[in-house]
């Protein structure tokens, strides 16, 4: 089980509660603005369609946001805050039963909450998207926004939930490594890089 920081006295990074700092390609830049958004909706009660038209419309557009979320993939973005919706009745007792015990997913930061809200979708609907690919692309993003412990929450937590969600990609293979080696995601909006390997 892994016991997340104190929701209290978060180590945030300076600047406004859910932005941070983070450059990457368009899904990168999604995922970013799918966090910022979901924890808007969580702490401001922002309907979705009213989040998605203010993202799509002003943020992504706006020439402050270049270094945050600029050329985010909108639909991409969409996809994830709908999805988290959706299936929040899912994602939520599964984090749950992740995390340490006696801890539950509503005493845990709003902005981590959100990480690992729209990591589990991922996890749980996006096959396209490599399990070890959605992890390291959460954790980056963790990093984008904490100093402290978060970013090892949200490997352990995304690291044993696909474990669960898709054994297949993680089976170990005779003479090690696992079924589903690190990559990037391919595509003209795939995320670029080589993951690093996710400690469990």
């Amino acid at each position: 089980m892994t016991a997340p920081p104190d929701a209290n006295a978060p180590k945030r990074r300076p600047g406004k509660p859910g932005h941070g700092k983070h450059t990457g390609n368009a899904r990168s830049s999604a995922r970013m603005a799918a966090v910022q958004a979901l924890y808007q909706m969580d702490v401001a009660g922002t309907p979705i369609a009213e989040v998605i038209d203010e993202f799509v419309n002003v943020h992504f557009v706006a020439p402050e946001a270049k270094e945050a979320v600029g050329g985010a993939d909108p639909v991409f973005f969409a996809d994830i805050l709908r999805g988290v919706v959706r299936r929040q009745r899912d994602i939520d007792p599964m984090i749950d039963q992740a995390l340490a015990v006696g801890w539950r997913l509503l005493r845990v930061d709003s902005t981590l909450r959100a990480i690992l809200r729209a990591g589990v979708f991922e996890l749980m609907e996006r096959p396209d998207v490599p399990g070890r690919v959605v992890i390291n692309e959460y954790i980056n993003l963790a990093h984008a926004f904490f100093d402290a412990e978060e970013p090892r929450v949200v490997n352990g937590i995304l690291d044993r939930l696909a474990r669960r969600l898709r054994p297949a990609e993680f089976e170990t293979r005779p003479g090690g490594g696992t079924a589903s080696e690190p990559r990037a995601e391919t595509g003209t909006s795939g995320d670029n890089g080589e993951p690093e390997e996710p400690k469990g």
